[in-house]
């Protein structure tokens, strides 16, 4: 799923009157590398940011709701490329947040609030700040709870999304797939409703990679967080098979969750298998640029933004055969079942073998384009 929002209460390509974004994650995630989500939530603020239509940002604490307009909101993407705020407030103290990063950002945009309420009070506050006809987006699937769906149906926001098996009036989906996935499980919903909107990359500077023992050698990458759906136990399988003789393996992601037996395996040492689990996107998108290919296991996706990237930068890709990436990549990747240790091996090796940008076994020559965030958001106002 890509986001909720709601229909539009003017015609044509008309903005509503104002905007509410959902922005818990965004605040909760900064000072992270973020995640495909995180990338997407933080294009909806800027784009939003950027147009003549009033907008307000909404997130949860664990004393209630704060309220930010335009300026909180440009403030907090600031703080999320470069830290602004370094110091926790005695709010943040008295709360205990355990996540130190996530204290400070909260305890900077305090000071940015417009407006705030206790739980009980939010539909008060939305009615004092938001005008008739405002829509609200829920991008990062956070704080979607009952008590935030009542307060705003109390108020004069209108159509106002949840859950997509419960009130949402329109889904926007990143594949054909998910919106498929979206129709079966929420039932409410009618086909006209669930529109499939592809997010745009980021723009994609390219930096310094990082020195390694893999540097001026063959090697690969896998990219995203460390959990049981990347399937990077699969690829540790697979580099245990080739042995000394395997080329390098660069995991750049941070260690996630129920993945413990993976971790102990890194803990104890795979031969010619690295971490990075703290690198910059241009430093990242570097090493991408400079491997053999990158390598993307994953059991389940809804788009895949390292497998779109390294399509763009004409990187080789080996991936399992998921519909959306063969919806959204095509003839590109060399396509290769997550059960067959043998194949991957056998194309591993094959790359290994290559020089760096020689012609490879992908059908399409060129990189991948997908649509840009201008096209993305000419398409969901239109749809709306």
């Amino acid at each position: 799923m890509l986001g909720v929002g709601t229909r539009l209460l003017t015609t044509g390509n008309s903005p509503a009157q104002a905007h509410l974004l959902e922005v818990t994650r965004t605040v909760s995630r900064a000072g992270q590398h973020p995640t495909g989500i995180d990338r997407i939530e933080r294009a909806y603020i800027a784009h939003l940011s950027a147009i003549d239509t009033p907008l307000y940002g909404l997130f949860r604490t664990k004393l209630g709701y704060l309220l930010l307009d335009r300026a909180g909101c440009n403030r907090l993407l600031e703080h999320c490329e470069a830290p602004v705020w370094h110091r926790t407030d005695m709010l943040s103290r008295l709360t205990r947040r355990t996540n130190r990063a996530h204290a400070v950002t909260e305890s900077g945009l305090r000071q940015h609030a417009v407006d705030r309420a206790t739980p009980g009070r939010l539909r008060h506050l939305l009615k004092r700040r938001l005008p008739k006809g405002t829509v609200y987006f829920n991008i990062g699937q956070t704080n979607l709870n009952d008590r935030t769906t009542v307060a705003l149906r109390g108020c004069d926001v209108m159509r106002i999304v949840d859950r997509p098996d419960r009130h949402s009036d329109i889904a926007l989906c990143k594949s054909t797939y998910t919106k498929e996935r979206c129709l079966a499980h929420a039932k409410h919903l009618k086909l006209t409703d669930v529109h499939v909107l592809q997010p745009g990359l980021p723009d994609i500077t390219i930096g310094s990679a990082p020195f390694g023992p893999w540097s001026d050698k063959p090697y690969f990458m896998a990219i995203g967080t460390l959990e049981p759906r990347k399937n990077i136990g699969f690829l540790l399988d697979v580099w245990e098979d080739m042995g000394p003789d395997a080329p390098h393996l660069v995991l750049c992601g941070r260690r996630g969750w129920m993945n413990e037996d993976v971790f102990a395996r890194l803990d104890n040492g795979v031969e010619r298998v690295h971490e990075l689990n703290d690198l910059d996107d241009a430093a990242m998108w570097a090493l991408l640029k400079n491997s053999r290919g990158l390598l993307f296991p994953s059991m389940a996706e809804g788009f895949g933004y390292p497998a779109v990237e390294a399509a763009h930068l004409n990187v080789p890709l080996i991936c399992n055969p998921l519909p959306p990436f063969v919806e959204v990549l095509g003839d590109y990747p060399i396509y290769a079942s997550e059960s067959d240790r043998y194949v991957w091996r056998n194309k591993i090796e094959q790359l290994a073998q290559r020089r760096r940008g020689q012609s490879g076994e992908q059908s399409v020559t060129g990189g991948v384009e997908p649509p840009t965030w201008q096209v993305h958001f000419n398409r969901l106002f239109t749809l709306l």
